[in-house]
This record gives C-alpha cells, structure tokens and sequence, in this order.
C-alpha cells in the first residue's frame, strides 16, 4: 500500500499554489491521498516530486491533473427527493422576485445543472432565471458547457427524472445518436459557466439560491466555515442553501444566521438581519 509522504504532499500543493492559483491545503487529508495515491500511479512514480517537476512548466499537464484531483462524482436529478422538494417547497419562495439568480456552485460535468434548468422550465421560471455554474476544474467545465453525455446515463437520468416529480416526456430534452446524448441547447440559453474556487475566490453575484451538493465534505471544518462564509455574503436576505445529505451547516459559525427549511433534504434559509456580534466572521472573506 502506497503511502502518502506528508514533506511531499505539503510541497506538491506549495509548488500548484505558487504556480497555479490552486490551493488543495485545507481539503481533508484521508481524501486527497486517496487522488494522489491514484496519480503516482498513473504517472508510475513513487514520488509527487516527480509530478509535480513534470506540471511546473506544462500547462496541459496541469490540467490533466487538476482534473484527477477534483471529485466530478455526480448525476442527474442526484437524490431525486432533493429535487423535488426543490420543486415544491424551495422554488415557490422564489416566485416573487422579478430576477432569480441561482449559483450551482462545484457543477461538476454540469449534470446537476441540467437537472435544475429542466425544473426550471417546467415551473415557469427559465425566463427569468439565471444559472451561475462555476467550479475549479476546466475539463468538468468543458463537459458542462457541451451537454455532451454517454448514453448509459439515460437510464439514471429517466428514472430520477420521474421520481424527481418530472411533468413531461425525459426524452423531449435530449437526442441519442452513435452511442452518445446531447441535451438540447436551449437548456442552457441562461446558464453562465465559469471557473471558480471555493477555495481563494470570492462573491461574484447576489444569489438568490446557492447549490453547494457533496463538496463540503472533501474540506476541513476550517475550509467548510470559510465556504459558508462566502455564500452568507453570497445570498440575498431569506435566500436558500441546498447542500449535500451527509453535509451540515450545523457546526459551522455560519449556523446562526441559517433557519432550517427542510432537514432530510438540507435546504437552510438565509437571514441577513440576524443579530451579529463583536468580531463576526461574515466581514471576515474578501
């Protein structure tokens, strides 16, 4: 069993850090050894040294790392319960407003934010919504923007779709040809994709909802109370946080500002007049 070691790996993420604006310090230990165990492999060294000497002065490289770094583990309608009470519950708060903006933050491969635009469209809403899909890998990006999927996901993507509350034919959204689906552009007329780290980025948008599902988890509690940070100065007063089901804000700083909306499902509402005291952290990202 390969052994990760630590003067190695502080050393590897230092050189991407420096180098590439990339910061993996504060990502869980236990998870992070796993992907570089898998990209010594790959690369047949016994050393991150030698990775890293081989991504300082090649881009590409990088990238291609980058991309086995980065969790892109996902699906349509992941959850569909989730979804659904997105659909009954979440969206009808946002009604009201003549602007929706919505941050999928860590899209992945842009699986989830297909999902949301079909639900979008089925509840009326698409033409006044806006999708902010971000996340720190270009290759998942690439993907996303495409729409460009193996066929074998359709079978997932049918039955999630229906148990998700799906209104209408599954097969109205996409196109199969020589082993592959495309999703159909239009889908995707108000979605804005770009890179962002959760990590060392900071607000962009006012956000009405912020999906943020089955990332947190790969983050320290250091890290995961700098990304609830973010999203408080993110969202609009009695905006909503969806999250993953193993994730909490609980134990976050960021708790009391957070009323829940729905336990199983973890949607959380966000309360900008919440008293705050001496030395409040939401000052505290720039």
């Amino acid at each position: 069993m390969t052994i990760i070691n630590p003067v190695e790996r502080h050393l590897f993420f230092e050189g991407i850090l420096m180098k590439y604006g990339y910061d993996f310090r504060q990502y869980a230990e236990a998870s992070l050894d796993r992907r570089l165990v898998n990209l010594m492999i790959k690369y047949r060294t016994q050393t991150l040294l030698d990775v890293l000497k081989l991504i300082m002065d090649d881009p590409e490289q990088f990238r291609a790392v980058l991309g086995l770094l980065t969790i892109n583990t996902t699906e349509f309608f992941r959850d569909p319960s989730f979804f659904r009470t997105l659909r009954e519950s979440v969206l009808p708060l946002l009604q009201t407003y003549p602007k929706i903006n919505i941050w999928s933050a860590g899209c992945s491969t842009g699986e989830e934010v297909v999902s949301l635009a079909i639900l979008l469209k089925e509840e009326g809403l698409d033409k006044r919504a806006t999708i902010y899909a971000t996340d720190v890998s270009p290759q998942a990006l690439k993907t996303a923007k495409e729409g460009i999927y193996e066929n074998s996901c359709i079978a997932h993507f049918n039955r999630n779709y229906a148990l998700a509350g799906g209104t209408r034919s599954p097969s109205e959204y996409y196109s199969a040809e020589y082993g592959l689906v495309r999703f159909s552009p239009s889908l995707f007329s108000n979605v804005v994709f770009s890179e962002h780290n959760l990590v060392t980025d900071s607000v962009f948008i006012e956000a009405h909802l912020i999906l943020c599902r089955n990332v947190l988890i790969y983050f320290t509690r250091e890290l995961q109370d700098r990304v609830f940070t973010l999203f408080s100065r993110s969202l609009v007063h009695k905006g909503v946080l969806g999250i993953g089901s193993k994730e909490s804000i609980r134990f976050s700083r960021a708790a009391p500002f957070f009323s829940t909306l729905h336990h199983e499902d973890r949607f959380y509402q966000f309360n900008a007049r919440a008293e705050i005291g001496p030395g409040s952290f939401l000052g505290a990202v720039q």
